[in-house]
C-alpha cells in the first residue's frame, strides 16, 4: 500500500511532468533541425535524437542540460513503470492492455534516458552516425535470422499501425480525456488543441513513413531500404511538393514539443 501511495504521490508526478518537458525539448530541437534540412541549411547535422543531443552538447552548459534531460526522462520511465505495476489513472487504467502499453513506454523512455546519459558522460560515438545507420544495422541482423523477413515486415506493419493510431487520436482530440481542461481559458484550450492536433498528426506521419520503409526493406530483403528518423524526414523532400512537406512536418514536430509542455502543465495523474 505504501508503494501504491508513492506511485500516486507528488514525487512520481513531478518526475512525469519533468519527463514531458524533456520530451518537448527533444522534439522541438528535432523539428528545428528538420526545418534546416528543408531550407538546405542543415550543415551536416542529423535531424534525429542524436542530432538534437549534439546540438545541446555544443552549447554552453550543454553537459548540465544533457544530464537534466537524462534524469527527467528517467523520471518519465519511472512513472510509466508505476502505471505498469499499479495501473494508470482512469476507469480502465488497470486493464492488461494499458499496463502492457505502459511497460513498453517504460522500456522506451528508459532506453532514451540511458542514451542521453551516455552522451552526457562524453560518449560521442553516436555523433558520427545516425538513427539511419542504426536502423539499417538492426534490419540487416534481423534479415539474417530464420524468418527475419517476416519479423522486419511485422515491425513495419506495427510502426504503420502506431503512426495511424497516434495521428487518429490526435485528430479526434483523445488527449482531452487526460488533461485538466477546466483549468484552461478558452484561448489556451484552442492553442493546446492546435499543438496537440497538428503535432500528433506530424508525429504519426513520421512513424507511418518509417514503418513503410521497414516493410519495403522486408519485401525487397534489403536492409538499406530501412530508414531512421533522419532519412525518414529527408524522404519528405522527395515528394511532388518538395521541401514544403518536410517544412510542414518539421513545424508539426515543434508543435508536438510545445504540446508536451502543455501536458507537463495540465496532464491528469
Amino acid at each position: 500500500m505504501r508503494a501504491r501511495r508513492a506511485a500516486r504521490g507528488p514525487v512520481v508526478e513531478g518526475a512525469a511532468r519533468a519527463g514531458f518537458v524533456a520530451r518537448g525539448v527533444i522534439y522541438i530541437l528535432v523539428g528545428l533541425l528538420a526545418a534546416r534540412v528543408a531550407t538546405g541549411s542543415d550543415r551536416g547535422r542529423q535531424a534525429d535524437r542524436e542530432g538534437a543531443l549534439a546540438e545541446i552538447g555544443q552549447r554552453p552548459m550543454g553537459t548540465f542540460v544533457l544530464w537534466a534531460l537524462a534524469v527527467a526522462l528517467a523520471g518519465m520511465a519511472l512513472w510509466r513503470l508505476s502505471e505498469a505495476v499499479f495501473g494508470a489513472a482512469g476507469a480502465d487504467g488497470r486493464k492488461a492492455r494499458k499496463r502492457l502499453l505502459s511497460a513498453a513506454r517504460c522500456v522506451f523512455y528508459g532506453f532514451v534516458a540511458y542514451t542521453v546519459s551516455t552522451y552526457a558522460l562524453g560518449d560521442r560515438r553516436s555523433e558520427g552516425g545516425s538513427s539511419d545507420r542504426a536502423s539499417q544495422d538492426v534490419t540487416a541482423r534481423l534479415l539474417d535470422l530464420p524468418g527475419g523477413r517476416w519479423m522486419v515486415g511485422a515491425a513495419g506493419v506495427v510502426a504503420i499501425g502506431v503512426g495511424v493510431w497516434i495521428a487518429a487520436r490526435a485528430a479526434l482530440r483523445k488527449y482531452h480525456d487526460r488533461m485538466r481542461l477546466d483549468e484552461m481559458s478558452e484561448r489556451t484550450r484552442r492553442l493546446v488543441d492546435c499543438t496537440g492536433v497538428a503535432g500528433g498528426i506530424a508525429r504519426g506521419a513520421v512513424f507511418t513513413t518509417a514503418g513503410g520503409f521497414a516493410l519495403w526493406a522486408a519485401v525487397g530483403f534489403d536492409p538499406n531500404r530501412a530508414k531512421g528518423m533522419d532519412d525518414t524526414l529527408r524522404s519528405f523532400t522527395h515528394t511532388p511538393v518538395g521541401p514544403w512537406l518536410l517544412m510542414a512536418v518539421a513545424a508539426g514536430l515543434v508543435l508536438f514539443g510545445l504540446f508536451s509542455f502543455a501536458m507537463a502543465r495540465w496532464r491528469k495523474f
